[in-house]
């Protein structure tokens, strides 16, 4: 199977990719430099431009790109830098797709942050976006793949949750802190996490490559938590008690509006994956802290 990954370099993206060629896949990375050899491919995403012929010959085409929302904080000014990447990489290759009638699969990466900041209401796939900065950005980021939907192609939104992995993501910026139990919430505690472990998540985004599913999906565990129980398990899995909440307004004051995103609450269910008869390997957020917080 020959597999185009836009968006290679981040973590989900480089698990995907080492996952796909442990199993002798074709993979070409699409980068925005000088091609390395012919498993890249440069693209512009910006100019609209990327090897068309690359893309009638894959099998899947996989978008991850866009620039980092938990890298830097999220100002006016880097929300559109955020919102535009995604625009750019999004709409070029949707457009190029249909210009070369490509019947594969587009795995389009989207984020639970679609939904916003909900409360208690219990999200599905049905639900409808919320009125967040970040639910705007997944809104439009999202709709920039309409052409291939219009266009026939099975294209499959993976709407991520929160991403627990040994490194990067959503743990890598709270393991200094859990590590050394010197962690108790983010904010009041009370806010419900829809989450998924790396590992799960390479396998969810494999499983819906080879299943027959158009549009999206929570790309998540089957119980969403709340924030403090996230916290405490992985700090007991560190082998500490927890700490100190962060009170909300510190964190806004941190990383700004991004942090709505680690405040917000998200009561979320798979239905989906559920129907297609996925099996998780870490359903429970104590078995996943403690696959997190493993020795390395």
């Amino acid at each position: 199977m020959r597999v185009v990954v836009a968006g290679s370099s981040g973590l989900i993206g480089t698990a995907l990719k080492e996952s796909l060629e442990a199993d002798d896949h074709d993979v070409i990375a699409l980068v925005r430099r000088e091609a390395k050899g012919p498993h890249e491919s440069s693209w512009d995403p910006g100019a609209g431009t990327v090897d068309r012929d690359l893309l009638s010959s894959a099998d899947v085409v996989v978008n991850l790109a866009g620039a980092s929302i938990g890298d830097k904080r999220l100002t006016d000014s880097y929300a559109e830098v955020v919102l535009q990447s995604r625009l750019d990489a999004t709409g070029t290759l949707a457009r190029a797709l249909v210009d070369v009638s490509f019947d594969g699969v587009l795995l389009q990466g989207s984020a639970m942050g679609f939904y916003g900041d909900r409360g208690e209401e219990s999200l599905t796939e049905r639900s409808g976006a919320g009125t967040t900065l970040l639910a705007s950005i997944v809104s439009q980021w999202e709709a920039a793949a309409q052409p291939a939907v219009d266009a026939g192609i099975r294209t499959v939104f993976a709407r991520t949750g929160l991403v627990l992995a040994p490194h990067g993501g959503f743990a890598e910026r709270l393991l200094p802190l859990v590590s050394r139990g010197l962690l108790r919430s983010l904010g009041p505690g009370d806010a419900w996490h829809a989450w998924i472990t790396l590992h799960d998540h390479i396998r969810v985004l494999r499983f819906l490559v080879d299943s027959d599913h158009r549009g999206p999906v929570n790309a998540i565990a089957p119980a969403s938590v709340r924030d403090a129980h996230l916290i405490r398990a992985m700090t007991e899995a560190a082998g500490h008690k927890p700490g100190l909440p962060v009170p909300a307004w510190a964190l806004r004051l941190a990383i700004g509006p991004a942090a709505e995103d680690l405040l917000s609450s998200q009561k979320a269910t798979p239905g989906v994956l559920a129907r297609l008869g996925f099996a998780w390997d870490h359903p429970y957020i104590d078995a996943a802290a403690r696959w997190v917080m493993r020795p390395q």
